[in-house]
C-alpha cells in the first residue's frame, strides 16, 4: 500500500486546471452509479428471499451481513493488490470479480440453496471492494486538496442515482414474480444482465486512457514518525462510518417489511418497493446540494446539522403510523446524502504519506453494513421493526459526535507531525 495518490507528472505537464480532471472524474462516477446500483437490490432481495426461504428477520438480514462482510475480509487484500497493479487494473479487476458473483446467482437459484445465495452476495461484494478502494483515492486525487469532499460528494450523487433506479428495476423482475419458481427464474435473468454489463464495464475501462496515478514509494507508516494508529481523526472517522453505514443499511433493507405494516403502508411488497427508490432518491439529491454546499459551510458543520435530522425523522417515525410515518423515513435519506463522503474526507484530511492506510481503514469500517442490520432484526424478532429503528438513531449520535471533534482531532495529527 501508498501514500497519497498523485497525478504523474506525465499527466500534470498536460496542464493542471480542472478541464484535465473531468473525463476521468466522469468515468469513475459512471462506476460509484454501478456500485450504487448492485448495492441497493439487496434491499429487495431480502424480502424475496424471506418469504422464498421462510427466514425471520436475523436470518434474512445475513444477507447484509455477507455482502458487507466482503469489505472487512477484501480492503486490506485490495489495497495490496491496488500497490501491486495500480488503479486501473486494480479497477478491472473489481468490475469482474463483481460479474463472477453475479453469475453465481444463476446455480444458486437454480438449486434453490440459502446458503449458495450468501456466497454469490460475498462474492460480488468483494469485487465492489476493490473497486471503493480503488476509486474513492482515485477521486481524491483528481484535484485540490481542499474540494476533495465536493467532489467525493459529487461522485456519491451518480452512486445514489443507481440507488435509486435500482429498487424499480428490481421490483418490477423479481416482486412481481409469481410463485418461487417465477422468482427464481426472475434472480437469473437479473443477476446474468448484471455481468454482462459489468464485462462490458471491464472491457471499456481496458481501452480508456486515464490518468496515471504516482504511489508514494514510502513506507507503510509514512517516514515522518507517525503511525496510522496515532491518526485519532481517522480512528473516530472509522467508527462514524461503521455506524454511518449500518444505519444506513439497517434503514434500507426493512422499508419493505416495514411499509407492508398494516398501520404503516399496508401494502403489497412489489407496491413497498418502488418507495424504497424514493429512499435512496433522497440520498442522491441530497448529494448534489451537497457538492455545492459543503464548498460554502464546513463539512462537518453540514454533518452536525444532517444527523440531527436524521434522529429527528426517526424518532417521528417511530411513535407516528400511516403516511406520517412512511414519509418521515423515507426523509432521513435526503440527510443521509452528505454523511459517507463528508465522514471519509475530513477523516483522511491532512494523512498525506498515510492516506492510503488510511483509506483502507476506512473501507474496513463499512463492515458496519454487515453488523447493525443483524443487531437490528434481533430487535425487530424480539420488539417489533417499528421499534428496530432505534439502532440507526443512536448510531447518527455517533456520527454527530464525530464531526464535532473533527478538526481539533486532525489538529492533533499536525501536531505530531510537527513534533517529530
Amino acid at each position: 500500500m501508498a501514500g497519497i495518490p498523485t497525478l504523474s507528472s506525465s499527466t500534470q505537464s498536460q496542464g493542471s486546471t480542472s478541464n484535465n480532471y473531468r473525463f476521468p472524474l466522469a468515468s469513475m462516477c459512471v462506476l460509484f452509479f454501478f456500485i450504487g446500483f448492485i448495492t441497493v437490490l439487496n434491499d429487495v432481495l431480502i424480502p424475496h428471499l424471506k418469504e422464498m426461504f421462510s427466514l425471520n428477520y436475523t436470518q434474512a438480514m445475513l444477507i447484509q451481513f455477507c455482502f458487507f462482510s466482503a469489505y472487512f475480509v477484501v480492503s486490506v487484500p485490495a489495497g495490496f493488490l491496488v500497490h501491486k497493479v495500480g488503479y486501473k487494473r486494480s479497477v478491472i479487476v473489481g468490475l469482474l470479480t463483481t460479474a463472477l458473483g453475479c453469475v453465481l446467482f444463476y446455480p444458486a437459484a437454480s438449486l434453490h440453496l440459502y446458503w449458495f445465495f450468501l456466497l454469490a452476495l460475498f462474492v460480488l461484494a468483494s469485487g465492489l471492494t476493490i473497486l471503493q478502494v480503488s476509486i474513492n483515492p482515485y477521486v481524491v486525487a483528481l484535484g485540490p486538496e481542499r474540494m476533495a469532499s465536493s467532489r467525493l460528494n459529487l461522485a456519491q450523487a451518480l452512486n445514489s442515482l443507481g440507488t435509486t433506479i435500482g429498487p424499480f428495476f428490481a421490483g418490477m423482475m423479481l416482486l412481481s414474480a409469481a410463485g418461487i419458481a417465477a422468482g427464481a427464474s426472475a434472480v437469473k435473468l437479473q443477476y446474468l444482465m448484471l455481468a454482462s454489463v459489468l464485462i462490458i464495464a471491464a472491457i471499456i475501462v481496458k481501452t480508456l486512457k486515464l490518468p496515471e496515478i504516482n504511489q508514494s514509494s514510502k513506507p507503510l507508516e509514512g517516514n515522518d514518525g507517525r503511525s496510522i494508529w496515532q491518526a485519532k481523526q481517522t480512528l473516530f472517522g472509522a467508527v462514524a462510518i461503521f455506524f454511518y453505514v449500518g444505519a444506513e443499511v439497517g434503514i434500507g433493507s426493512f422499508l419493505i417489511n416495514y411499509f407492508e405494516l398494516q398501520h404503516i403502508g399496508n401494502m403489497p411488497a412489489a407496491s413497498a418497493a418502488h418507495f424504497v427508490g424514493y429512499y435512496w432518491g433522497g440520498a442522491m439529491i441530497g448529494r448534489f446540494i451537497g457538492s455545492v454546499v459543503t464548498r460554502v459551510v464546513k463539512p462537518q458543520f453540514a454533518l452536525m446539522f444532517n444527523g440531527s435530522m436524521a434522529i429527528l425523522l426517526l424518532c417521528i417515525s417511530m411513535n407516528t403510523s400511516g403516511h406520517v410515518a412512511m414519509w418521515s423515513i423515507l426523509a432521513v435519506g435526503l440527510f443521509n446524502s452528505i454523511m459517507f463522503p463528508t465522514i471519509f474526507s475530513l477523516a483522511i484530511k491532512g494523512l498525506d504519506t498515510h492516506t492510503s492506510r488510511g483509506s483502507g481503514l476506512l473501507c474496513l469500517a463499512i463492515v458496519g453494513g454487515a453488523i447493525m442490520p443483524l443487531v437490528q432484526g434481533g430487535i425487530a424478532d424480539l420488539m417489533d421493526v417499528q421499534a428496530s429503528f432505534i439502532i440507526p438513531a443512536l448510531s447518527y449520535l455517533v456520527i454527530i459526535a464525530f464531526a464535532i471533534n473533527a478538526s481539533r482531532l486532525t489538529e492533533c495529527w499536525r501536531q505530531l507531525e510537527f513534533k517529530s
